[in-house]
């Protein structure tokens, strides 16, 4: 079980096996990895005679599988329409109010199915009745103010005389009281594995030159123009209007001009690939919150240095992950199939559970883009190359296509509970002063709102007001949960600001702590764990070294193991909340848990602690 667990997450290289370690272990404990085997043996059986189908040359028209759709939910944002000939007028009133629900539920984007019955079954349509219930859909769509797009067309039945149809349609609509609906994609891969070419060729709209040149509008400081290699976290946008038109700096000047012409944004955070820089990539995953993380794999190089790790990294913090396989014009066919082949191999052992869906085509990437969302097992696996641009154009309709992980509901209750947002980044900008930058962790915040920041040193919370807000470069009256900005704090002194302080409602009273338990899964670690052991724990925005102060119920933890751990933080107390996940490392050691249970100091006591150490 060690080397299992050493191989995914041990900085030794040579490693054979992928995920195993982490199936053996956190699965079956804390529930860190999702997914069941049989579920996902029985998918495995059905993506690989999809793989299959697709692979052989056929003249026919693609068809749907023979399996009929689940049954229509009555929540989400997916609708089954048999036929929609020729409604009355009441009628198409009550279909009209329905597409506003259903855009609701999917926060501006809906799903129509086309001749699919309630129950899930694949009736079809004849050709004239297809477009009749078609025109009818985008009369609806004009009434509600959306915009329509067909996804796909397929025939159902071809044994039949008259070939019967069904169509699947995206519906898009921003709505009233947003900006646009927005997904934080965190890139993830090892280090010259083409991450950001690949994102500078998508924000950008041009190919790359095959020596990295669509990449230096990516970088932050001089080093990382003269190495090539990322060490800071970048931001970049790729915006979809309601046509599903792609919208990139390629058309639009100003981040601010593709903000107000796009009705989707794609933010990508640009993570480090080198090891040296692995606390950055740590903290990229852990505080800005990312819906989906992307791992991109060079095809010439294969599973290689940190992607083990990484991909390890998005299942602990339990993040959907798909692939991307760049660079397949430096390489034979047989090379990327090899790669693919590998990647396959890995995200199939029992340790991941994952069912690996390769993209060809585009119908493949709608597929992909819906099923991705549905299920945590399902991983799509894209073969690109930033060169030659060989299947970006799928790529960009799965990030057209794959909607948000929450429903309109969780994000309603977010915006009833008090405000916080969690400190990231902190700036000093000329004629601004001092300005933050992060994530609404829930709430809503507005332009001159009172709140209070911390906790200090000493552990106290100081008061501030909001000046103005920005996001992605645009002025923004109102930050909802869940949304990334920053936020201008006027003349407050930045040097009483740090990374992991949060901006919370003086209402909250909220709570500090230095000692802590958590329940943890020890993923790797050379020795034995034990009481005294000093590791650096990642909590959402937190990054501080804390000491081991008592495992219960054991003296000591070996790889694999798992316990209930006592941590006291170092340096300064912080606001933590049970239920949190947590990461923790130092040097090989890793390993995942979950916050449980907080001592709570009140703000003269944490400096009396202090003092009880140092004498």
């Amino acid at each position: 079980m060690d080397s299992r667990v050493s191989e995914l997450f041990g900085s030794g290289s040579g490693q054979k096996s992928g995920c195993q370690g982490v199936g053996s272990n956190v699965s079956s404990g804390n529930g860190f990895v999702m997914g069941s085997k049989k579920y996902s043996l029985k998918n495995a059986k059905k993506g690989k005679s999809r793989s299959s189908r697709n692979s052989k040359p056929s003249n026919n028209p693609p068809y749907l599988p023979p399996a009929n759709l689940p049954p229509e939910a009555e929540e989400g944002n997916i609708e089954y329409k048999l036929k929609l000939i020729d409604p009355t007028q009441y009628r198409f009133e009550h279909l009209a109010t329905q597409m506003k629900w259903r855009l609701q539920e999917g926060r501006g984007e809906a799903v129509y199915q086309i001749g699919v019955d309630d129950n899930g079954m694949l009736v079809g349509l004849s050709e004239e009745d297809l477009r009749s219930s078609l025109k009818t859909l985008g009369r609806m769509a004009e009434k509600v103010g959306a915009d329509i797009t067909i996804l796909r067309e397929r025939e159902v039945d071809h044994d039949a005389d008259i070939p019967r149809k069904i169509a699947e349609v995206l519906i898009r609509k921003v709505p009233d009281d947003q900006q646009f609906l927005d997904l934080r994609v965190a890139v993830l891969g090892n280090v010259d594995s083409g991450k950001s070419t690949l994102l500078g060729v998508l924000t950008q709209g041009e190919l790359d030159n095959g020596r990295g040149r669509a990449r230096l509008n990516l970088f932050r400081h001089l080093h990382e123009i003269q190495t090539g290699r990322t060490s800071s976290i970048s931001f970049e946008i790729l915006g979809f209007n309601s046509k599903g038109e792609v919208v990139n700096y390629s058309e639009s000047r100003t981040a601010e001009e593709i903000c107000e012409s796009a009705s989707k944004m794609i933010t990508f955070i640009d993570l480090a690939g080198h090891h040296k820089y692995l606390k950055t990539t740590i903290f990229g995953l852990t505080s800005y919150c990312p819906d989906f993380a992307m791992l991109v794999v060079s095809a010439n190089t294969g599973i290689a240095g940190t992607t083990r790790e990484h991909l390890g990294l998005a299942m602990a913090l339990k993040v959907p992950i798909f692939i991307v396989v760049s660079k397949v014009d430096l390489c034979k066919r047989d090379t990327v199939e090899r790669t693919v082949r590998q990647l396959e191999r890995i995200l199939k052992q029992p340790g991941c559970n994952k069912v690996p869906l390769v993209v060809s085509t585009a119908d493949d990437a709608v597929t992909a883009a819906q099923q991705f969302a549905q299920s945590p097992s399902i991983t799509p696996i894209f073969t690109v190359s930033s060169v030659s641009g060989e299947s970006l154009d799928l790529l960009k309709v799965f990030f057209n296509i794959i909607p948000p992980l929450s429903n309109s509901k969780e994000q309603e209750e977010l915006m009833q509970q008090l405000t916080e947002f969690q400190v990231d980044e902190i700036y000093t900008v000329p004629d601004v002063g001092t300005v933050v930058g992060g994530t609404l962790y829930s709430g809503i915040c507005h332009e001159g709102e009172q709140l209070v920041v911390g906790p200090t040193d000493s552990g106290q919370f100081l008061k501030l007001t909001v000046c103005s807000i920005q996001r992605n470069r645009s002025a923004c009256r109102v930050l909802r949960a869940g949304q990334a900005a920053t936020l201008a704090l006027d003349t407050f002194d930045r040097s009483l600001l740090r990374k992991g302080m949060v901006m919370v409602s003086p209402e909250m009273n909220p709570t500090i702590c230095w000692l802590f338990e958590a329940e943890i899964v020890l993923l790797f670690h050379a020795k034995t764990f034990h009481k005294g052991f000093q590791v650096t724990v990642h909590v959402g925005n937190i990054r501080q070294t804390a000491t081991v102060k008592a495992v219960h119920g054991k003296e000591e933890l070996r790889t694999g193991e798992k316990a209930v751990v006592c941590f006291k933080f170092i340096k300064h107390p912080e606001y933590l909340k049970v239920g949190a996940k947590l990461l923790f490392r130092e040097g090989a050691t890793k390993g995942i848990g979950q916050v449980t249970k907080l001592q709570p100091v009140s703000q003269s006591q944490p400096s009396q602690s202090e003092e009880e150490d140092e004498a």
